[in-house]
């Protein structure tokens, strides 16, 4: 036997097999280069010299993990379809005569072409294409990093040690797989699954169990930091449920259907029933795993769009004054004092003030069961956990210019976020009626970033929050002074409102009082690092999961021309039509192929309101904008996928017809 041989034979298998290895090597080489890039620029130094580098560095970082993680499975999974088309022919080598080491060889062999292949051209993709991206990226954060060209050892280095495993591990399954297998079942590999399913009521129990539980998490979850507790767990639930009911539910429904004789025995129905329960038995876990990409796909780009087209709404959310400086345990005197310096600094540097806000008040953190509010920490849950702001009368005056008079007992309430429906307060066993409550009111954007429930509570003098504060478990000696809030707009540009910025943050420094200055022109390269690395992220892994989404439609549609070539021959010999019989599997397939995008749409609109919480936890408010970037998203994605299957069904009904 010729020392080539075995080289020969693996290159030419590689070539008849054209159809299923040639996409299978064009997503190793995608996965490699984009593994690369994002490593790239997640160890890239020019992001160190920018504001929120180390945010975005940790996003990128987290990035790169999730396309590792996300290629280990999806490359070992889409082998499996190889490796089930191929079994065929194995079985067939070793009939005539070829002894399994021998197939052991040509196997290895392929893969060492498939690996060096996808490592070179991936590489070389990955090094072409990682600077355009790094300055995509840049464009995003509106940043300019100066950069030459250059290559990352360290990249290149863990690409390579990383799918060099990959491709090591799918070589093992391979082996394990021939190794096991008799040569009978080698030849019948691509049939194996043709009896008819049982029905699995368990498993249908606990897809039915699992996705109601995500679904009613997700519609039942009100508080913010609830809603960031709970979603990962509601995530779980709906793939466990999502998975159990393709594979066993689908065939109980079906099964279901058959014993409905008056539905089933009719020509339509007996065909199309009968056939889907083989189809659905082989596709479950493929269709499956199109849903949960598909919704992947749909919440992330919807997700990062929005935040990034809702930028300004996110910064006015967070800073809804143009400057606003906080300052903790503050006298009345120390009060004039922080003001006469901010008036002097907006003087010095030309500032004209605009719509001055400015109040002192104290924050306490509790835990509320409906109007009742206290700090015991036993009865801690991430539901019920909240913050109080606790302002005098004559704060609240000043602040609104009004004249309002409250009793001893009597309050004013501002709902940031939550929710009360009685007409009483109890805080810490002091009570309190409800006077009236204010619609608008005009407050500090720290409230936005604090994930849990915020109220607002004017009460009648400073005398009742000393009261208020002595009630509290967490009383330590004298409650000391009030927090202060002074925040107002300017006209100036960019650099003069950084400019004074940076300078009242200097004096309070010097005045020695527990607070800082902050601006949201200062803020805005941070928040376009954290919200615009969300966004390329997202865009990125978008981009992966598509690819995924479209190589196991296609490989799905080739393993379906297959079955269905020989079910075309059977029907033709119980004297159904070409026509008939065309139309038949016809709509199987539609049904099959969209019934994934249905259930994604599904799972997003179940979704819908614990994503708003977790968007109101990074400061979008708006949940119109959100909507709007969902439907649009969900729209561009069914088109895509709509045009996914019309290129893929061309290849399916060439192989059937």
């Amino acid at each position: 036997m010729s020392n080539m041989f075995y080289q020969k034979l693996a290159a030419t298998n590689i070539k008849k097999n054209g159809k299923t290895y040639f996409p299978y090597i064009l997503t190793c080489i995608s996965s490699i280069a984009m593994f690369y890039i994002m490593h790239f620029i997640s160890v890239n130094d020019g992001l160190d010299v920018m504001s929120g580098g180390r945010e975005l560095k940790i996003i990128l970082n987290l990035g790169t993990y999730v396309i590792g993680l996300f290629s280990i499975i999806f490359l070992f999974y889409t082998n499996s379809f190889l490796i089930k088309r191929r079994k065929k022919e194995l079985g067939l080598y070793n009939i005539l005569g070829m002894e399994k080491r021998h197939i052991a060889k040509v196997l290895f062999w392929e893969i060492f072409f498939v690996t060096l292949i996808s490592m070179v051209l991936g590489l070389l993709l990955g090094i072409g294409v990682s600077k355009l991206i790094f300055l995509v990226l840049l464009k995003i954060l509106h940043f300019k990093v100066p950069m030459g060209f250059f290559i990352s050892t360290k990249s290149l280095i863990i690409t390579a040690a990383l799918f060099g495993f990959i491709f090591v591990l799918t070589l093992l399954n391979n082996l394990r797989q021939i190794y096991l297998a008799k040569p009978v079942e080698l030849l019948k590999g691509g049939q194996v699954g043709e009896k008819e399913p049982r029905t699995r009521w368990v498993l249908t129990l606990i897809g039915l169990t699992s996705l109601g539980s995500g679904y009613y998490i997700a519609v039942t979850t009100e508080a913010p930091l609830a809603a960031l507790n709970r979603f990962f767990l509601a995530v779980i639930l709906v793939m466990i449920g999502t998975w159990a009911l393709f594979t066993a539910g689908s065939i109980a429904l079906l099964k279901m259907l058959r014993k409905n004789k008056k539905f089933y025995y009719k020509t339509n129905h007996f065909i199309n029933v009968s056939g889907m329960i083989y189809r659905m038995k082989q596709n479950a876990i493929g269709l499956a795993n199109i849903c949960i990409l598909s919704t992947t796909v749909l919440v992330m780009i919807s997700t990062t769009v929005s935040l990034y087209i809702g930028m300004e709404d996110v910064l006015r959310t967070r800073y809804p004054r143009d400057i606003s400086i906080s300052a903790e345990n503050v006298s009345k005197e120390q009060a004039e004092e922080l003001n006469s310096m901010i008036k002097e600094q907006a003087e010095k540097n030309g500032t004209a003030m605009e719509d001055i806000v400015k109040y002192r008040s104290f924050s306490l953190a509790m835990i509320q069961d409906k109007n009742y509010f206290t700090d015991d920490s036993n009865d801690l849950d991430a539901n019920n956990l909240c913050f109080l702001e606790l302002i005098p009368l004559s704060e609240y005056n000043d602040l609104e210019n009004k004249s309002i008079t409250l009793n001893e007992n009597e309050v004013l309430l501002f709902t940031y976020r939550g929710g009360i429906a009685e007409d009483s307060l109890n805080i810490l066993d002091n009570e309190f009626k409800i006077k009236e409550r204010i619609n608008n009111m005009t407050v500090d954007g720290i409230a936005s970033a604090i994930v849990a429930n915020g109220y607002f509570v004017v009460v009648p003098d400073e005398k009742t929050i000393e009261e208020v504060y002595d009630s509290s478990t967490r009383a330590d000696g004298d409650m000391g002074e009030l927090s202060y809030y002074f925040a107002f707009d300017t006209d100036d540009n960019a650099e003069k409102e950084i400019t004074l910025t940076n300078e009242i943050n200097n004096k309070i420094q010097e005045l020695s009082v527990n607070g800082s200055c902050e601006g949201v022109e200062e803020s805005r390269e941070s928040f376009f690092s954290l919200y615009g690395g969300l966004f390329f992220l997202g865009i990125f892994l978008g981009v992966l999961f598509i690819m995924a989404t479209v190589l196991i439609i296609y490989y799905k549609q080739i393993s379906e021309g297959y079955d269905d070539k020989e079910r075309f021959e059977i029907m033709k010999k119980v004297g159904m039509s070409k026509e008939e019989i065309k139309k038949s599997i016809s709509s199987q397939v539609l049904m099959v192929f969209f019934m994934p995008l249905l259930t994604a749409i599904i799972h997003i609109a179940f979704a819908f309101k614990v994503i708003v919480k977790l968007l109101a936890v990074l400061n979008l408010t708006n949940v119109t904008l959100f909507a709007f970037c969902t439907a649009g998203t969900i729209f561009v994605f069914a088109i895509f996928y709509a045009i996914v299957y019309v290129l893929t069904s061309k290849v399916y009904y060439k192989i059937v017809s």
